[in-house]
């Protein structure tokens, strides 16, 4: 099995149903169900910094993560976007294989 991240993007057009505390719950609650989940977390504000460059904000990037192991890209996909707020939303999640190096 193999382990891939899926990376919330704070693009969706509907903001509050991204965000809608009662349908993480749901959504996780079905990701533990299925014993392939490995953790996940919000993630915060930052800064994107650059040898010898002045650090700029990290804005527009991803704004939490999951871990989960599937069988293939395409298996990750099939299982884990269906349900996700972010996704049903409209917005983006990125699906990135975490490769065993």
């Amino acid at each position: 099995m193999n382990e891939y991240i899926l990376l919330m993007h704070t693009d969706a057009p509907d903001t509050q149903a991204a965000d809608d505390p009662e349908r993480w719950g749901q959504y996780l609650s079905h990701l533990r169900s299925t014993g392939q989940f490995d953790g996940g977390s919000a993630i915060g504000p930052g800064e994107r910094v650059r040898k010898n460059q002045p650090g700029q904000a990290a804005t527009g990037g991803p704004n939490g993560f999951i871990r989960v192991r599937a069988a293939s890209l395409q298996a990750a996909k099939e299982q884990f976007l269906a349900g996700n707020p972010v996704y049903e939303a409209g917005g983006t999640v990125e699906v990135r294989e975490l490769p065993r190096n």
